[in-house]
């Protein structure tokens, strides 16, 4: 084909905005014109039994607004649905592509994908230039110094303040090249054409007052009050910028920086030791016993297991696809250690719900809340639902807005009795770990 056009390509993933996006910064500072593209990938959606996947919805907004935003300036978002080798076998039979430029991406599956796309490209003599864009520290940027990874919260994010500080936060003012964007009209498909159909959820928004961040500390652990920032969903799949938040919790909020870091440590985590998404991060944990009644996982995942705190949080997450951080430690708890399923169950069950799922932080999560994590709860740390809800939720409105019966005859009986479980708990865990009884 004689008429193809030459165009570098900016390859969307989890950064689906405009402005302060790295790899696009840098694209659109080259020689050529840029083509941006995103693929729907077979892989990923055809494991998505819920064709109403509120997800699938949130990313084919998210190109949409950016799709209106560079109409503008003439041009288009690619978009293509299938198997990544094969959508860019197709881009490279369509344009002339003389460049790649994408943002890294850490979870094994990406890895295995983005070292396929790199052969097919290379094998074409087309580079595929990456970046970081995500989080503000990768890979082996923040590590002991002795070259081996941080296995402990607390010394890592002492270090990556400390670089933090000491190096400042860059930006990229990607949003002022767009002029450079490649000329083009494509169509974009529907949300139906991609084989999804629109959600009854809601997406929080893009914003986050700045009086929420700077009484973070205070607020952040009552589920009946809106003391969290809920920029879980747009930090996962990159509508707002790493980057510009870190800056946010440096000017107003400590506590909020702090999660922002803790973010990265699951990140990191994942990247050193891939073995977390199939096992335990300590080996030792996999000897346990777990008893997998499947009437009571099916009980937690209903919110009726006669606990109210852990039903409210069950219910919450069922309806709106969220669930309150400190409610996710009590729910994650209960389920490991008062019923004695295996934490991979509740984690599978989590990342099938949540809008912000997050494979690092959502297995990091259950693995803290098992024990069997690299920084965890240790094993005989077992959250008393009673008295959760007392420090947390001493006035019952998270609880009454998500379990209204809980008062009447018609509210299940506890499933199992705390003082019962806890026991139970201590003995099963002390065996498969060969402690002493």
């Amino acid at each position: 084909m004689e008429n193809k056009k030459s165009v570098a390509i900016h390859w969307f993933r989890r950064d689906l905005r405009l402005h302060d996006n790295n790899a696009l910064y840098h694209a659109l500072q080259g020689d050529n014109p840029v083509l941006p593209i995103f693929i729907f990938d077979s892989n990923i959606l055809d494991k998505l039994e819920n064709k109403k996947d509120a997800r699938v919805q949130f990313i084919y907004e998210s190109l949409s607004n950016i799709q209106q935003q560079i109409r503008k300036f003439n041009s288009s978002v690619l978009i293509k649905i299938g198997n990544p080798v094969e959508c860019w076998k197709n881009i490279l039979i369509e344009y002339d592509v003389k460049a790649v430029y994408t943002n890294h991406d850490y979870e094994p599956y990406a890895l295995q994908r983005d070292q396929e796309i790199e052969s097919l490209l290379n094998s074409n003599n087309i580079p595929f230039i990456t970046f970081k864009d995500q989080v503000i520290f990768e890979k082996s940027e923040v590590v002991k110094d002795d070259g081996k990874p941080y296995t402990v919260y607390t010394p890592y994010s002492r270090k990556w303040r400390s670089r933090l500080n000491a190096e400042g936060i860059p930006s990229y003012d990607s949003q002022l090249l767009l002029k450079n964007l490649v000329p083009i009209s494509i169509d974009f498909p529907t949300l139906e054409e991609i084989g999804f159909q629109k959600s009854d959820l809601l997406f929080p928004s893009d914003h986050c007052a700045d009086d929420i961040i700077q009484k973070y500390a205070d607020q952040r652990d009552i589920p009946g009050i809106n003391g969290t920032s809920r920029l879980g969903i747009h930090l996962r799949f990159g509508t707002i910028s790493i980057r510009e938040m870190a800056r946010k919790g440096q000017n107003l909020s400590d506590s909020w920086l702090n999660e922002l870091c803790w973010r990265e440590f699951y990140m990191m985590i994942l990247w050193h030791f891939p073995h977390v998404t199939k096992g335990s991060f300590k080996p030792q944990y996999d000897s346990i016993e777990w008893r997998n009644n499947e009437t009571e996982f099916q009980a937690w995942c209903d919110g009726k297991t006669g606990y109210p705190i852990v039903d409210a949080g069950m219910r919450e997450l069922n309806t709106t696809g969220y669930m309150h951080n400190r409610v996710r430690m009590v729910v994650a708890s209960f389920l490991t250690k008062h019923l004695l399923i295996d934490w991979r169950w509740g984690e599978a069950y989590f990342a099938s719900k949540l809008l912000d799922f997050d494979l690092s932080a959502n297995n990091g999560g259950w693995q803290w809340a098992a024990g069997s994590g690299c920084d965890a709860a240790p094993y005989f740390r077992i959250f008393n639902p009673y008295e959760q809800t007392k420090k947390f939720d001493s006035d019952l409105k998270y609880i009454r807005k998500w379990v209204p019966e809980f008062q009447d005859f018609s509210y299940p009986q506890p499933i199992v009795d705390h003082k019962m479980a806890r026991e139970r708990c201590l003995e099963t865990y002390k065996r498969g770990l060969g402690r002493d009884l």
